[in-house]
């Protein structure tokens, strides 16, 4: 229910933005004129830029894959849950190209911005450009406000899953598979991601840049071996001929996700590394106190 009440907030936000662009379109602010130069402009367009752009649109999408672990208490089974995601994922994209369109118009002719505050806050400078301090206001606040609790939720919910079906099958401590008798939930393992995420904030509170690079490289580092195992799974033990979906798509998914790696801060690979390790390590005492590796079959 929060999260639906989150969702709804966002979207009114983001039509408030929307609609005041609009206007100020229609009234040539800054110099604004409906064209299509924000998606492609030939002046402007070298691999070097697409390639900057490519890491931001990576990590932009981080997040979706947390529908997955709710696929066990889908009434429907993991049908919807799997429609979900694909539809999660293009309505994301509508939405991003959507305001950033309308952000770009009042932007024209400008490739880049100055070092720094103009960089980092361009949105809503350009948000108080079309309607004003109270529009860039709403952008920021309650944007960025329920924007960031509701990301929390949904990461909160999501781990603490991951974690409990884990612990289910034997891979951590049966602690964390407890679920609660009345609410139904796992909440060992809620507790425990709350902990974390807590200690983690109040320690990072000053480089929180290192701490977003460091989640979206651990992210990303889990989607890369996903795109080994997609053809793990489907070709060399399913013996699949469908080359399109199961190897050509793994692999363009594969080479973009590295080459993002690839460029993420030197801390970042360090930190993920270590986790990294820490999990090969848990792989290993389970092999060697003979436990099973594999997942049950449903």
């Amino acid at each position: 229910r929060v999260n639906t009440i989150l969702l709804v907030l966002q979207l009114l936000v983001l039509m408030i933005f929307a609609s005041a662009g609009v206007w100020a379109l229609l009234h040539h602010v800054a110099g604004a004129r409906l064209t299509l130069l924000p998606f492609y402009n030939p002046a402007a367009l070298t691999p070097a830029l697409i390639f900057s752009a490519l890491s931001l649109a990576v990590l932009s999408f981080l997040g979706f894959d947390a529908i997955s672990t709710m696929s066990e208490e889908s009434r429907h089974g993991a049908g919807p849950v799997a429609r979900a995601t694909i539809l999660s994922l293009c309505l994301s994209a509508l939405l991003f190209v959507m305001q950033t369109y309308v952000a770009a118009l009042f932007a024209l002719g400008r490739t880049s911005f100055a070092p720094g505050e103009q960089s980092d806050a361009a949105f809503y400078n350009i948000a108080a450009m079309v309607g004003g301090a109270w529009l860039k206001f709403v952008v920021a606040v309650p944007g960025i406000v329920f924007g960031s609790v509701a990301c929390a939720l949904a990461a909160q919910a999501s781990t603490a899953r991951l974690l409990f079906s884990m612990a289910r099958d034997g891979k951590l401590p049966r602690l964390l598979a407890r679920v609660h008798c009345d609410r139904k939930v796992p909440e060992n393992a809620i507790f425990l991601v709350a902990a974390i995420t807590l200690a983690l904030g109040i320690l990072l509170v000053n480089k929180l840049e290192l701490l977003t690079s460091m989640v979206s490289f651990g992210a990303l580092l889990g989607f890369l071996i996903l795109h080994i195992s997609v053809v793990v799974h489907f070709v060399a033990r399913q013996k699949s001929r469908d080359w399109l979906r199961h190897i050509v798509t793994p692999a363009i998914g594969f080479v973009i996700i590295g080459y993002v790696l690839w460029n993420s801060e030197a801390n970042a690979k360090i930190a993920g590394g270590c986790w990294l390790a820490a999990g090969l390590l848990c792989y290993g005492i389970l092999h060697l106190r003979r436990r099973p590796l594999a997942l049950p079959a449903e």
